[in-house]
């Protein structure tokens, strides 16, 4: 009797300790999977940008040195594409970051309470102009937009001086531009041209547009097509930014120069913000200080020819490139262009576009 009550109680132990060992592993396991979920959503950044190829792989490669703890994914496209892409994802967003793009489609973005807000530690150091100021998004670079050439094919002599020379009809045929409703560069100069001729009467600013758009030999539908336009001579004049043109033409040995319009440039904040409710918000936080820093900056303006809205940068600490531009701003009152962009774009598109 006495050794069957212990055998008894021996395999009771016995059961006890093996149920105790399994859930042990299985607490372990799901711990496991818990901590390896929190892992690799931690160690993920998706990024909209509307940058430039070069300047999105120099950044890239400068950021995993410094945080190779963070994957980045990159997706590139227009910045109107991006605010269409932030719009629709507003209830579930699939990226992380915007980084480039215009002031006006920052604000718009702002007021459709897409954006998260966030005070970068260099507040300070950015001018009111060049931010929200609310913190829902940063100036990270000014860029000028200026008149473009095929250095092979003109002189900056021969080439257009300022704005309304495009409109001579010895331009006819000679002009490429990049399709402008996807542009947030090219929106800015198209309603910068309505503007400067008349900011209280659109219609004589449509009058110059139609202008131009009977010299438009050709729209391109993204900054490829446009260089490889200029670059093969289809064209030999367009509009764009000041850093593209020195990229390609310093960087891809591209056939390309710039001319700086005589009465002014339109100089775009290109901007960046955190997206509203982003799965991936510290990364993103950290993406966005590291844009900022100084080192950052400078690096930046050496290889990709970037001007940064921080003014607390040491003139000689930049390269030469940059303490040789002078920049002149064309007179314009930026509230009032983002106000009519829309339907001023939407006017050129559907009534003057190829319409000449």
């Amino acid at each position: 009797m006495k050794k069957n009550i212990f055998i008894s109680i021996t395999i009771i132990c016995l059961l006890a300790f093996i149920t105790a060992c399994s859930n042990s592993t299985n607490n372990s396991d799901s711990s496991n999977e818990e901590d390896n979920t929190n892992d690799d959503s931690s160690e993920n950044l998706t990024i909209y940008t509307a940058r430039e190829g070069d300047v999105v792989d120099k950044v890239e490669e400068m950021f995993n040195e410094e945080h190779p703890e963070i994957d980045l994914e990159i997706l590139t496209m227009g910045a109107e594409e991006i605010m269409e892409r932030v719009r629709g994802e507003k209830d579930n967003p699939a990226g992380d970051f915007w980084w480039g793009g215009t002031e006006s489609t920052f604000k718009k973005a702002t007021d459709e309470d897409l954006l998260e807000p966030y005070e970068l530690s260099h507040d300070d150091e950015i001018e009111e102009d060049h931010k929200d100021p609310d913190n829902h998004w940063y100036g990270e670079m000014l860029l000028p937009d200026v008149i473009m050439i095929n250095n092979e094919e003109l002189t900056k002599e021969e080439a257009p001086k300022d704005w309304d020379d495009l409109i001579d009809s010895k331009w006819e045929d000679e002009i490429l531009i990049r399709d402008v409703l996807p542009s947030g560069t090219m929106r800015t100069i198209y309603s910068a041209m309505i503007y400067k001729e008349d900011p209280e009467d659109p219609e004589k600013g449509y009058e110059w547009l139609n202008k131009l758009d009977a010299n438009t030999k050709e729209y391109s539908d993204d900054p490829t097509n446009l260089y490889l336009g200029l670059a093969r001579q289809l064209g030999t004049v367009s509009v764009w930014n000041l850093q593209d043109i020195l990229l390609q033409a310093n960087e891809n040995n591209q056939p390309f120069d710039y001319v700086y319009p005589e009465s002014g440039a339109p100089i775009l904040v290109d901007g960046a913000g955190i997206i509203k409710d982003a799965e991936n918000k510290e990364n993103a936080e950290t993406f966005f200080e590291f844009l900022f820093e100084s080192e950052t900056a400078i690096e930046l303006a050496e290889d990709t020819y970037q001007i940064p809205t921080r003014t607390d940068i040491e003139e000689d600490a930049m390269p030469e490139w940059y303490q040789e531009l002078d920049l002149k701003e064309m007179d314009l009152d930026w509230d009032k262009l983002n106000e009519n962009e829309d339907e001023w774009m939407e006017y050129w598109n559907n009534e003057i576009k190829n319409q000449n």
